[in-house]
């Protein structure tokens, strides 16, 4: 593990003013907090759908249109769960890079992503140029 002994983030910390050494350990602590606190917040939503929404779901309606909605509810609500259960995963690989002293690194050019967008989204693993000829790419193979 990188961080070996403990980091304290300031309650005022903006990594985008940090005028320190990019992804030094003040500014990766900031991040990793960052990410559990999103995790927990995923895995707490997670918990709560499945103990209300999915258990409480009577597919069995005798009214087709009541059936058809709450079956349309339900397929619904799996998807978000399953791309929160994605999302959880990438959060866990953006803590794996933190220990690995990789994150806020270009998996493509090993340049740095940028705080900017490391704060718009921590689980990046492309600068914005590398994202964008990635999606660029995408296009041009989707419409073949």
């Amino acid at each position: 593990m990188a961080n070996e002994k403990s980091v304290i983030v300031p309650t005022d910390y903006n990594p985008a003013k940090d005028k320190g050494d990019y992804m030094n350990p003040v500014m990766l602590e900031y991040f990793r907090q960052k990410l559990i606190k999103w995790r927990s917040e995923l895995l707490k939503e997670s918990s709560e759908t499945i103990a209300h929404t999915l258990q409480e779901t009577e597919l069995q309606k005798p009214d087709l249109a009541d059936r058809a909605s709450a079956e349309t509810d339900h397929a619904l609500e799996l998807r978000t769960r399953d791309r929160e259960r994605k999302l959880i995963s990438k959060i866990n690989s953006a803590l794996e890079r933190i220990d690995d002293d990789e994150y806020g690194y270009c998996e493509e050019t090993g340049e740095p992503i940028g705080v900017a967008r490391l704060e718009a989204r921590p689980v990046a693993t492309l600068s914005l140029e590398a994202q964008e000829r990635h999606e660029r790419m995408e296009k041009t193979h989707r419409d073949d």
